[in-house]
């Protein structure tokens, strides 16, 4: 093999161009420096952009940090207001008891955040399964206030601001409190009618961040002889809907009878407001101010038309508890009579027995249990209705009747001495007395003729 030497040695030059130069090891000896050179400051930049792109992704961690963390909340100026919201009852049954939120304002801090306990998301997933299981998870929002003002003039609802005479600090301990409430893996709560919603969870942050300097109201709010079970206090928002009244009414059970302490009756929104009036923080009055945002016009009374009290539910009952004894009384003088009638009433009943069962037993609403409207609305109505007037079947059919008159007898006695020791009337809705009376007429009849 020939050396470098001898290679550059036999080099020809061709035509006039310049003559190239050996090439010699000093060459190479610079050419390798220079790209020792070159690499070191490729390797210098890339090293700076790799230094500058970690600092921006820590500083926009940092920032994330700041603005989700309690840790890093925004501090509050002196000018910030926190205040109690109160939006009245609306038309609809989803509004019908009213609406509470804090509202958070700090102009100098840019800061205007109203704290809403009462939203859910359409977009979960088996939305309506877990709607009436009792298992839809509630959240917290955060808007600015012209959403809520937007949406209570839209319905014609009332808004009340109550300004809290709050120090710096308790409006700052309040204002990290909600604010770690809504980071996403705190926002969800599991939502419970008369003990945790809207207006309970404000009651308790602001207690969290006032501590024992909070003393809220001690007696019941409309006086001290006045106090009420829940379901007593939820029928008072229920008087203009009275299908609904009756339908809430027989699908809650026993728990809803539990008189509500001064603290638990704050479970709505306007009993919130009320006791927030009458409550004291370091011995002054809790309110500081209390303005009137938005109030709608007054309606003219208008009188319910004649078809609706028709189609009410008392009217209705009385009329089943007619149709029933007069059934009854034409029957007492046949030999041969139909049960086609009792099969389809007590079928609609035994069907309605079940739905209260399955709100016992398969839903979490925490207020469906130990209901007593199971005795007269007794499940196993249907099917077994169906096996009446079948002569095969009469002896035992017979004993299932009298099972059931004393389950109503049950039902009755219950109830008296229930409403006596508790001091509340059990046993609501009112309506379910005129089925029970016409349920017991006629199965003591249908017991002397299976």
């Amino acid at each position: 093999m020939k050396s470098l030497s001898s290679l550059q040695g036999n080099h020809k030059t061709v035509g006039a161009g310049p003559q190239l130069r050996p090439l010699t090891s000093a060459y190479f000896t610079r050419t390798s420096a220079h790209y020792r050179m070159f690499n070191n400051c490729i390797i210098s930049v890339l090293g700076h952009i790799v230094v500058r792109a970690l600092s921006c992704l820590i500083i926009f961690f940092l920032t994330l940090c700041a603005v989700h963390s309690p840790l890093f909340a925004q501090s509050l100026s002196r000018d910030a207001k926190v205040s109690l919201i109160t939006v009245s009852p609306g038309e609809e049954l989803y509004s019908s008891f009213g609406h509470n939120a804090l509202w958070v304002s700090d102009p100098m801090q840019g800061i205007d955040k109203v704290y809403n306990y009462g939203t859910f998301d359409f977009r979960t997933e088996g939305f309506y399964i877990k709607f009436m299981r009792g298992t839809l998870p509630y959240q917290l929002s955060v808007s600015p206030m012209y959403y809520t003002m937007y949406g209570a003039q839209a319905e014609n609802r009332s808004v009340t601001e109550q300004v809290l005479n709050l120090s710096q600090n308790q409006k700052q301990k309040l204002y990290d409190y909600l604010e770690n409430n809504y980071l996403p893996q705190n926002r969800q709560y599991a939502y419970k009618f008369f003990y945790d919603n809207c207006a309970t969870r404000l009651r308790d942050a602001m207690q969290a961040a006032c501590g024992d300097s909070l003393q809220y109201y001690n007696q019941p709010i409309r006086g001290t002889f006045e106090a009420k079970s829940y379901r007593n206090w939820m029928n008072s928002y229920l008087g203009n809907k009275p299908w609904a009244r009756f339908g809430m009414n027989l699908g809650i059970g026993l728990p809803s009878d539990h008189v509500a302490t001064p603290q638990e009756e704050m479970y709505l929104p306007d009993n919130l407001r009320d006791h927030a009036d009458r409550a004291k923080i370091g011995g002054q009055k809790l309110v500081l101010q209390k303005n009137k945002l938005f109030e709608p016009p007054q309606p003219d009374p208008v009188f319910p038309p004649f078809y609706e009290l028709l189609l009410s539910p008392q009217f209705i009952f009385i009329l089943l508890m007619g149709v029933f004894s007069g059934l009854t009384t034409y029957q007492k003088r046949r030999k041969k009579i139909s049960f086609l009638y009792d099969k389809i009433i007590f079928t609609v009943i035994g069907l309605a027995g079940w739905l209260l069962l399955l709100l016992w037993i398969a839903t979490d609403h925490g207020v469906t249990n130990w209901n007593p409207h199971l005795l007269w609305a007794f499940p196993l109505h249907f099917p077994l209705i169906l096996f009446l007037g079948n002569p095969k079947h009469s002896s035992w059919v017979k004993k299932y009747v009298l099972l059931c008159l004393i389950l109503l007898v049950i039902f009755g006695v219950g109830v008296i001495v229930s409403s006596l020791v508790l001091g509340t009337i059990i046993g609501q809705p009112i309506e379910a007395a005129f089925i029970i009376i016409g349920l017991f007429y006629r199965l003591n009849f249908l017991r002397q003729r299976v």
